[in-house]
């Protein structure tokens, strides 16, 4: 697809605030009518996550409390990738831990965050999901599994009581089960 949009040009970055992996950073373009304008951008990492489905078709489901919207919420097993760690490896091991369970994992997309984030987030379904250990969340993790069925998890998705949605409907596309 052809395109007369130009990639401005950076006149400047200043990272503004930075903790935990992840910063914030004003960037000055010049726009295409030649002013310079700033920006807030969200500096962050690559993130995955993962539309996990059991053998006998429940989806698996992570619920637990998130500062931002101050709201505990429902969200698909994903996190962080690692520096040194594959997407595809860092999902197998989110699922295990947050979740006790293990499936056929298969990547389905990269998607963008946000306009104004620098975060890939990789898409993956998981199918045949069996419970193999307990969950072994994080310190900070204070979580409760809720396995639902695909319909229902269908109304969560529009329910606003989740996160990362979209992973969600490009997951359900992905097996055809929109």
């Amino acid at each position: 697809m052809d395109s007369k949009i130009k990639k401005w040009q950076e006149v400047s970055r200043e990272t503004v605030f930075e903790k935990y992996g992840r910063k914030i950073e004003e960037v000055k373009y010049k726009l295409p009518n030649k002013k310079v304008s700033d920006y807030y951008i969200k500096s962050e990492g690559i993130a995955a996550g993962i539309l996990a489905i059991t053998k006998d078709k429940k989806v698996i489901l992570v619920e637990e409390f998130r500062p931002g919207p101050n709201e505990v919420l429902l969200e698909m097993p994903g996190g962080f990738v690692d520096p040194n760690e594959k997407p595809e490896d860092t999902i197998a091991r989110e699922l295990l831990e947050e979740t006790g369970y293990r499936g056929i994992v298969q990547f389905v997309t990269k998607t963008l965050d946000d306009a104004y984030s620098t975060m890939d987030r990789y898409c993956f379904v998981a199918t045949g999901c069996e419970r193999v250990s307990d969950p072994k969340p994080s310190d900070k993790e204070f979580v409760e599994i809720k396995l639902i069925s695909i319909d229902d998890f269908r109304e969560t998705l529009k329910s606003g009581r989740m996160t990362d949605v979209e992973v969600g409907y490009l997951c359900l596309d992905y097996l055809n089960l929109l």
